[in-house]
């Protein structure tokens, strides 16, 4: 540790998701802050129109109850962010405001947003946790507020800890029968049918040849990771799921009244409307913004809408997918109650005959549910894309072959036994891979068919393999660790610690990776990152011209992470590849530098460019992680569901014409050294 004109710093190491070493990262408070500023998210809150206008519109109403009573307005806003909603309140005429904002950086954006815009006589920033928050002559507030706003809310409701946070300010903070914006939230839920989603909890049966490989009895029975599965529910169809009951309200919190933190159940008895299989619930929540319940803002799903205009689209609250215990057979005219059970901060369901007052929380006790994230399980699950690879292996094994697998918890070993394969070696990452791969085995009487070592590449000796030289060098790829999709170039450096032990003419599947990209127009994921200038007539440019700052104190730009299965967009040029990672070499000692031009051939708005890879397993078999199917005429694009695709977002996006006079430059290094793509792009304008 060291400091550097008062700014302390530190250097800690990380593992390297490409590399697989231990890089020093600097971690200092103004790291931290560029950092944590960088990645807000919160142009995406002041881009929700829907979300802001009924916040308004609800403190408004409540300050005009507290002056109908004679009172003084008194504001106490937690978690106010920008400080948006106390300039709403106090434009509402609210005499005084007491925001609380605990992250230091968004307090320091809040004090500027509100003093450019006039309001610092009348708004106090606290930069506090709100169970913090002390009231007196000597404390942050004066005296306890009479109206209670707040946005404490996840996609879970209660993820951000709101029921402590509530609790805590009802018994110091507000005065008893306070005003509360919002003043109620209501959690629903519907049971579901979905192939599609249930594959996202349990690995279904698998045909291998003759064999059908059979997923351990300790996976099928376990009631998996208590982890919510969120996301843009729009996104899935409804001719994905069949609903197997009505929607149920299952409970609601009055905000304006002491909320208790405590442990609940609650429990909605229904009638099934269809016979199948229990096993989904979807569930969303509302906010009531008023008492009477006028002013609401709902978090349903697209299709819930009579008119697809009146959906108001937000990605930092979405809906949340909960996975049953275990699936159901239910039959039309059934009466079955579904009960949902909380804690602080989590959520979860379950289904049975009777009321049920005492859930226990679900727990992994397989690990294949800590192991796999829920789009890997639709991974391993896909047929198409497993094909693939059995095709590939096919075409590469012989009853000679020596194989060995590089991946976490892949079938993949499992495979090239049931085809053939003299003997199979699976090098496992953690101990937690190791131990899921033997339930596999062991379920299907195969335990002593593949070798799992647990040891890093470059520790590997010839005595590991038996003496063997591995004729095949199989993997998917696929790491725990890899967020962006060059991450996955892990398996490049394991080939490359791996060599003295590869025969000369050895096989390595994939044979490469190649880097693709194509130029796209969001319909809505580009409000993430939009500057925001004015929001509901209020000046909040501080925090933009905050992230820029960020920006250029990372010194440049960075590709995000996003399933684009997720968020529609629209091609805006053709999908270009535009460098290749060649794994039958060894990673290269000098950096791999390509530049060129995408044109803008579709007409739209250019936001950015999306980014994947193709993996060529064989020289007419590729596995693409990105677009999965060919770019129509109108530019929809399809992307993989399994794996997250690379977003760069344009500093200022582009009206394209689509005559393809514009284009999308592209300057891109890899660092062999870092195992990282460094990269830049810009429009050329006509």
């Amino acid at each position: 540790m060291f400091s550097n004109r008062g700014i302390m710093k530190t250097f800690c190491g990380r593992a390297n998701p490409t590399t697989g070493s231990l890089d020093w990262v600097e971690e200092g408070e103004e790291y931290d802050y560029h950092q944590e500023i960088a990645r807000s998210c919160y142009a995406d809150m002041l881009h929700d129109r829907d979300r802001n206008e009924k916040y308004y519109q609800g403190i408004r109403a409540a300050v005009s109850r507290v002056k109908a009573r004679g009172e003084r307005v008194i504001i106490l806003d937690i978690g106010t962010g920008t400080g948006l909603l106390s300039m709403m309140a106090v434009t509402a005429g609210a005499d005084y405001c007491y925001a609380v904002e605990v992250f230091k950086p968004m307090a320091e954006a809040a004090a500027c947003i509100v003093k450019k815009n006039g309001f610092s006589d009348k708004i106090k920033i606290i930069n506090k946790h709100s169970t913090e928050v002390t009231v007196g002559p000597d404390g942050d507030m004066q005296e306890k507020a009479n109206v209670l706003v707040t946005e404490l809310f996840d996609t879970e409701l209660i993820g951000e800890g709101a029921l402590p946070s509530y609790e805590h300010a009802h018994l110091h903070l507000v005065q008893v029968g306070c005003e509360a914006v919002p003043h109620r939230a209501t959690v629903y839920a519907q049971v579901v049918e979905s192939e599609q989603l249930w594959s996202w909890a349990q690995i279904q049966p698998i045909q291998v040849e003759e064999c059908t490989l059979l997923p351990p009895a300790a996976v099928t029975r376990c009631a998996g990771a208590p982890s919510v599965c969120d996301l843009q529910l729009s996104q899935v169809t409804p001719s994905a799921f069949t609903k197997l009951g009505p929607l149920c309200t299952m409970f609601s919190v009055d905000f304006s009244r002491l909320v208790s933190s405590t442990a609940q159940s609650h429990s909605c008895r229904f009638v099934v409307e269809a016979s199948g299989r229990a096993q989904v619930v979807l569930s969303w929540w509302d906010l009531d913004m008023d008492p009477s319940g006028s002013i609401v803002c709902s978090m349903a799903p697209s299709w819930t809408y009579s008119a697809l205009r009146e959906y108001p689209w937000r990605d930092h609250w979405m809906q949340s997918v909960y996975f049953l215990p275990a699936e159901r057979s239910v039959c039309e005219g059934e009466e079955l109650s579904l009960t949902v059970s909380h804690d602080d901060y989590s959520l979860w369901y379950s289904l049975s005959e009777s009321d049920q007052s005492d859930v226990a929380t679900p727990c992994c006790t397989c690990q294949a549910h800590l192991l796999w994230t829920r789009p890997r399980f639709g991974e391993l699950n896909d047929r198409r894309r497993r094909e693939c690879y059995l095709s590939a292996l096919r075409s590469i094994l012989r009853p000679d072959s020596v194989c060995l697998s590089v991946s976490d918890g892949s079938l993949l070993p499992i495979f090239a036994h049931l085809l053939g394969a003299k003997k199979v070696f699976s090098l496992e990452n953690s101990g937690m891979s190791k131990q899921v791969i033997e339930q596999f085995l062991e379920a299907n009487s195969l335990k002593h068919s593949v070798k799992l070592l647990q040891i890093r590449p470059e520790q590997l000796t010839p005595a590991d393999v038996d003496g063997e030289q591995v004729s095949a060098l199989i993997g998917e790829p696929y790491f725990s660790t890899s967020l962006l999709p060059w991450h996955s170039l892990f398996f490049w450096y394991c080939r490359t610690a791996l060599s003295c032990l590869l025969r000369p003419d050895a096989t390595v599947l994939p044979s490469s990776a190649t880097l693709c990209l194509i130029a796209v127009e969001f319909q809505d994921l580009w409000r993430i990152r939009a500057p925001c200038g004015t929001c509901e007539g209020f000046d909040v440019s501080p925090m933009d011209e905050m992230v820029q700052r960020s920006l250029d104190f990372r010194e440049s730009r960075e590709a995000e992470p996003h399933p684009l299965w997720e968020y529609p967009c629209r091609a805006l040029s053709k999908p270009c590849s535009v460098m290749t990672f060649d794994f039958q070499r060894c990673v290269p000692e000098q950096p791999i530098s390509r530049q060129g031009t995408v044109p803008l051939t579709g007409r739209g708005r250019c936001h950015g460019v999306a980014l994947w890879m193709e993996y060529s397993l064989t020289d007419d078999i590729t596995v693409s992680m990105g677009l999965t199917e060919p770019v129509n005429e109108e530019g929809e694009c399809v992307w993989s569901p399994h794996r997250k695709q690379g977003v760069y977002f344009l500093q200022d996006a582009w009206e394209s014409s689509g005559d393809g006079q514009a284009s999308v430059d592209y300057r891109l290094t890899f660092d062999p050294n870092i195992g990282d793509i460094k990269m830049d792009f810009s429009v050329t304008r006509p």
